[in-house]
């Protein structure tokens, strides 16, 4: 979703497609997340997974636990893994800035680390749609590649895509200033089990409305 074109972040994740997975299963912080999204959720709560990916670990752990999961993802090869993958869960193949939300319609809502390939004025935009879709006291939860760039070319995991991000203090600002309030904070480093790979910096936030 790289300048305002919607397809670019599938064409990448497409030629990606399970590797992803394999390369950021390990990431302790998310599990973390995960974990703590579970204790705040009530029972059978709906939950939106945004960038849902191979479904995995995301929708499969929310749906185990019992909730009902809806997971919306521009890849198309994405969206059939997550489909085989996590059965029990529903998945979409959509632009999540093009899909309709209704209001307080949802527990909670998950977005990690598909923003990136957004530009910074979409991403605000998006966070404020997001939270509008959710329920009173509902939990959002956001996680990025917390670095001040904009409009950046970078390689990752072999297919060339472009980056926009925020630094830890205006990711925060972006958070808040659509009406949420952060309730949890967690900064890490991660290396992905990939050749090539290097250490990049996490950041999750946990947001309630």
């Amino acid at each position: 979703m790289a300048e305002g074109h919607p397809h670019a972040a599938a064409e990448a994740f497409d030629a990606i497609g399970a590797d992803y997975e394999t390369a950021f299963a390990g990431s302790a912080a998310h599990h973390a997340s995960l974990d703590r999204l579970l204790e705040r959720l009530p029972p059978r709560g709906r939950v939106l997974d945004v960038g849902s990916g191979t479904g995995r670990p995301t929708a499969r752990t929310l749906a185990a636990a019992g909730h009902e999961v809806l997971g919306i993802d521009v890849s198309p090869v994405m969206v059939e893994l997550a489909s085989a993958r996590v059965p029990e869960a529903s998945f979409r193949c959509a632009d999540i800035r093009e899909v309709p939300l209704e209001g307080e319609s949802f527990d909670a809502v998950c977005v990690y680390f598909s923003l990136l390939q957004m530009s910074r004025d979409e991403q605000r935009s998006l966070v404020r749609r997001l939270t509008a879709a959710l329920r009173p006291g509902g939990h959002l939860v956001l996680a990025t590649v917390p670095l001040d760039v904009e409009g950046v070319s970078t390689v990752f995991m072999g297919q060339e895509v472009r980056v926009n991000s925020f630094g830890p203090e205006a990711f925060r600002a972006l958070a808040t200033g659509a009406g949420l309030t952060v309730v949890h904070e967690d900064g890490t480093v991660f290396t992905p089990s990939h050749p090539g790979a290097v250490p990049e910096p996490h950041l999750f936030l946990d947001c309630r409305r």
